[in-house]
C-alpha cells in the first residue's frame, strides 16, 4: 500500500492486493485478493470488488457498485449511482444497483449509468455511454453504447458466425440473435 493512500477502518482488503497512490477505500467496502487499485481511485463505502480485478487511474466506485472477479476497469471510466441528481435534493436512498460480471472489461473513458448489468466476459469500449444492459460476451461501443459483435472470454472478437471459435484461444461459441454462449 502507498503511504499516501487511505484506507479506512472497516474495509476488508483481500490478500495481494496492491493499493497506488492517492486512493482512498472508504469503510464497508470490501476488495478481493490479487486487485489492483490505480492511482487516485475512489472507492466507496459498501462497494464490493471480487477477485483480481484491476482498476485503472481515476476511477470512482459508488455505493451500488458490485464488481465480480477478474473484471478491468478502464482509466477514467465512470459510474453513476443515481438516475436525477440534483445538490439540493438528497436521494442516497435511490442509488441504484450496477453489477458487473465476472471478466468483463470497461474502457478508458466509458460511463455506465447505473441499474445496469454489464454481462460476464462483456466488452464495453472506450468513451462509450452505457444506457441499458450489456448481454455477456456482448461487445459494445458508441454513444449510446450498441451491440456491435461479441467477446471471447480472453477478450478477442469474435468472428460473425453462428458457431465460431475464438483466433486466439481456441474457445468454442453459439450465436443467436441477442445471445453468446461458450460451448464446453
Amino acid at each position: 500500500m502507498h503511504p499516501t493512500a487511505v484506507v479506512d477502518e472497516g474495509v476488508q482488503l483481500g490478500a495481494g492486493t496492491k493499493v497506488w497512490h492517492f486512493v482512498h477505500v472508504c469503510g464497508g467496502a470490501v476488495v478481493g485478493e490479487r486487485c489492483v487499485l490505480g492511482q487516485n481511485v475512489f472507492i466507496g463505502p459498501g462497494v464490493r470488488l471480487g477477485d483480481g480485478v484491476k482498476v485503472q487511474n481515476n476511477v470512482s466506485l459508488y455505493a451500488g457498485v458490485e464488481v465480480a472477479d477478474d473484471v478491468f476497469l478502464g482509466p477514467s471510466c465512470v459510474f453513476t449511482n443515481v438516475m436525477h441528481p440534483r445538490a439540493h435534493v438528497e436521494r442516497k436512498d435511490e442509488f441504484l444497483p450496477t453489477p458487473v460480471g465476472r471478466g468483463a472489461s470497461i474502457g478508458a473513458n466509458a460511463t455506465v449509468v447505473c441499474g445496469h448489468t454489464i454481462g460476464e466476459y462483456a466488452f464495453v469500449g472506450a468513451g462509450s455511454v452505457v444506457t441499458r444492459d450489456v448481454a455477456p460476451h456482448a461487445l459494445v461501443f458508441g454513444t449510446p453504447a450498441r451491440r456491435h459483435g461479441w467477446a471471447c472470454r480472453c477478450g478477442e472478437r469474435l468472428p460473425d458466425q453462428p458457431e465460431p471459435h475464438c483466433g486466439r484461444c481456441g474457445d468454442r461459441y453459439r450465436i443467436d440473435a441477442e445471445t453468446c454462449t461458450r460451448i464446453p
